[in-house]
């Protein structure tokens, strides 16, 4: 199996290579935004054909780097670069790592060029899912979920027949504010929404484990990877994490998938789908684990949930609409210019003033981006209204 990379220095990125080296697997390509220092030790490390990065001057600075060094290596530069990695004529699978929209075109490049596409990036699924798996039906290509959650689920549903399902149970951890009251969470710095309590992720996906909009993004995710409706998919708050997610049949049974709070195992699962290799990983003991515990979410201190519902329930555009102004919304709390609540506030409000199209529009890739584009300049204006 040979691989491309896409977000290779990120938080999924730099473990996807680290499960490469494990098993042995090759790295044709890599793409990144910008983080050129870590992406040069990935090309001395792994010996790429192909790099992109997006940003054209780091682009720029690396083939100087690498002209220094000796190393042969073709560097692209831009959006358009990282959509030629994507195609890797080379490649069997391509990882999507990328955060955020940007990682929609690099998809749909890599499914037509027949790659099997394991999948971290939840915003290409959340804004463009019907038309991503459509495109992938059309091409025969397999998408495999990298998300602890999705890939839980995705093995639990290997346990039964799909016309037995009963629901889904995705699970959460409840962030760092589990147990807070709508008061306190006013006065919450971005410092300690940063302190995730059992994973270690990037920033913008840590924010939105803290407002629970992270959970609220699997909710559409797996209702877009599964085929299935709003109302069978239920969240709980497990602290512990080691439940990654439950499957529940017809006759009652609810199986689930336990592990440690480590990516590279649902990475590796993907990676060797649909085989299991051995890992050479810390293994899961039983008797070191704390009891494990379960607790309904609280959607009156964290609304972002039911605002991920109405967005599923809505169907067409919604889901992009979420998802859109809840990165601004980010965005502007990571900056210093929102408070915490005020994601959520601010996500709810765009939502609900958001028009009702037909279901099916959602299958255009420039109605979706125009979408896109159109929320996050409304979702500024009101920021910049505010101040």
């Amino acid at each position: 199996m040979q691989i491309s990379i896409l977000g290779c220095t990120g938080s999924i990125g730099t473990q996807t290579v680290d499960v490469c080296q494990q098993l042995g697997l090759t790295v044709t390509s890599l793409a990144c935004h910008s983080q050129i220092d870590r992406l040069f030790e990935q090309i001395k490390l792994l010996k790429p054909g192909m790099v992109a990065v997006s940003q054209p001057q780091q682009a720029m600075r690396l083939r100087q780097r690498l002209e220094t060094a000796g190393l042969d290596c073709r560097v692209l530069a831009g959006d358009e670069g990282v959509e030629t990695v994507a195609r890797d004529a080379r490649a069997q699978m391509t990882v999507q790592a990328m955060v955020g929209m940007s990682g929609i075109k690099p998809v749909l490049a890599a499914i037509d060029s027949g790659h099997q596409i394991a999948l971290a990036n939840k915003e290409v699924l959340v804004a463009a899912g019907r038309l991503v798996l459509a495109r992938a039906r059309r091409q025969g290509v397999q998408i495999l979920p990298v998300d602890s959650e999705h890939s839980a689920i995705w093995q639990c549903l290997r346990s039964g027949h799909r016309s037995e399902l009963r629901r889904i149970i995705i699970t959460a951890s409840g962030g760092p504010f589990r147990g807070y009251t709508p008061a306190r969470l006013q006065q919450v710095t971005l410092a300690q929404a940063l302190q995730h309590p059992t994973w270690k992720m990037g920033g913008k996906i840590t924010v939105d484990s803290a407002t629970l909009m992270n959970k609220g993004l699997e909710v559409i995710e797996a209702a877009r990877l599964f085929e299935v409706t709003a109302e069978q998919i239920a969240v709980v708050v497990h602290p512990q994490s080691i439940v990654h997610s439950l499957v529940e049949w017809q006759d009652g049974s609810v199986i689930a998938q336990l592990g440690t709070t480590d990516m590279r195992l649902p990475i590796q699962y993907a990676l060797t789908y649909p085989d299991r290799q051995p890992s050479h990983r810390p293994a899961l003991d039983l008797t070191q684990t704390a009891a494990l515990s379960f607790e309904p979410v609280d959607t009156e201190t964290f609304p972002a949930l039911d605002l991920a519902r109405e967005a599923l329930r809505r169907g067409g555009l919604a889901p992009a609409v979420f998802n859109a102004a809840n990165e601004v919304a980010v965005q502007a709390f990571m900056a210093g210019r929102l408070d915490f609540p005020g994601i959520s506030r601010l996500v709810g409000r765009l939502l609900s003033e958001y028009r009702v199209l037909s279901p099916d529009e959602d299958l255009d890739l420039k109605r979706i981006l125009d979408t896109d584009h159109h929320i996050r300049q409304q979702a500024k204006e009101l920021l910049e209204w505010k101040d």
